[in-house]
């Protein structure tokens, strides 16, 4: 058994374009008048086809459209990208297909759409649940139109979860204890609730250093806002199973706990970043960022991955300690034992569960809710000796 079987095998495919950038958003998204979905397909298909022959063995256990805004994809493309990896792979009984989906009026229309197509799992960006954080957020729709666009998707879709941002700017801790129970009232089986963070080369941090985006919250009342949504969704039957992501039992991401346990996934379209093991060995691949270059690199060269590095051990364990760690299950020192060559260090283990930021079960280390919030430093910690 090979190391990336303990979490199976998934595809990303990312979809780069939206409606508008958001002022918060680091991903690769791009604004584009004009989309030939008949060449995005084709580009697709042939990537499929690329990851394929060198992985034609394997069972897919999950898809998972990202992006961008992939609900912005005619129901027809995302048709024919999935009756293409039905037609390569073996499919797992219980395949799990998300696509991220928008609250607009537009994405609402082809919900069902969706569905015939054989997507099974919706993640809407709802993002919050006034009008006038959304506004600030760079959002276009309404509160109103994400409750309409929620109601539509649980009738169609078994699985459904959706986002939302908290520490928001002027938010209170009690604005966000009645905004979240909210959600929970309505929520289906999954939620992911971020801390709303200025990433670099955004708008919000160009904001920012201009003396903008005040009423943030400082870290104190952040951490307060962090216990508190661990409090309330535990109440509701949501824990977390990973720093951000809550659900109720058995309705975890399954797409996104390969990540987390570090299986195997190709990456697929702009800027996707993918983990794939070949003849033993691990490699991390990255997909050309610009939509127009990616394109035509596949057009082209029938590849659009920019690099691929193989990975030693001791990369793959500390990317696994840096993954498992975010999940409640915790990091198995076993594996990473096997992974590195050598055991983490007993001593920074020991000082770890000794000052309250670790807990260790067996062969399990896990992070408490105290780790957790400084994550980072824990893991700094941990492997540095």
């Amino acid at each position: 058994m090979e190391d990336w079987q303990f979490a199976g095998f998934g595809l990303y495919l990312h979809w780069p374009f939206c409606q508008s950038k958001c002022p918060y958003c680091d991903f690769n998204s791009h604004v584009a008048t004009r989309i030939d979905q008949t060449r995005w397909l084709n580009a697709y298909r042939a990537e499929i086809d690329r990851i394929h022959a060198v992985t034609q063995n394997r069972t897919v256990n999950t898809i998972f459209f990202g992006g961008g805004t992939p609900s912005l994809m005619e129901p027809d493309t995302v048709a024919g990208v999935l009756d293409h990896v039905r037609a390569r792979w073996r499919l797992a009984n219980d395949l799990e297909i998300t696509l991220e989906a928008n609250p607009g009026s537009v994405e609402m229309g082809r919900f069902r759409a969706f569905a015939e197509a054989g997507v099974n799992r919706v993640s809407m960006g709802m993002q919050a649940m006034n009008d006038a954080d959304l506004a600030r957020l760079g959002r276009l729709h309404s509160a109103e139109e994400a409750l309409r666009a929620f109601d539509v998707a649980r009738t169609v879709f078994d699985r459904v979860s959706f986002d939302l941002i908290y520490a928001r700017q002027d938010q209170s801790l009690a604005d966000w204890r009645a905004e979240l129970t909210r959600a929970l009232g309505l929520a289906v089986d999954h939620l992911s609730l971020y801390q709303l963070t200025v990433e670099q080369g955004t708008a919000f941090a160009d904001r920012l250093a201009r003396g903008g985006l005040r009423g943030l919250p400082n870290e104190d009342l952040a951490a307060d806002m962090f216990d508190l949504t661990q409090e309330v969704c535990d109440r509701f039957g949501f824990p977390a199973y990973e720093i951000s992501n809550h659900a109720r039992q058995g309705a975890e991401s399954r797409h996104n706990l390969i990540y987390w346990r570090m299986g195997d996934y190709a990456g697929i379209g702009p800027g996707a970043h993918g983990r794939l093991t070949l003849a033993g060995q691990r490699f991390a691949t990255e997909s050309h960022l610009a939509p127009g270059k990616w394109l035509d690199a596949v057009e082209k060269h029938q590849n659009g991955e920019s690099a691929r590095e193989a990975l030693s051990g001791s990369d793959r364990a500390t990317e696994l300690a840096l993954m498992s760690l975010r999940l409640t299950e915790g990091l198995d020192l076993e594996r990473y034992s096997a992974l590195n060559g050598r055991p983490i260090s007993e001593k920074s283990v020991h000082d770890l569960v000794e000052s309250g930021h670790l807990d260790r079960r067996g062969s399990q280390l896990i992070a408490t809710g105290t780790g957790r919030i400084v994550l980072n430093a824990v893991l700094r910690s941990l492997l540095s000796d």
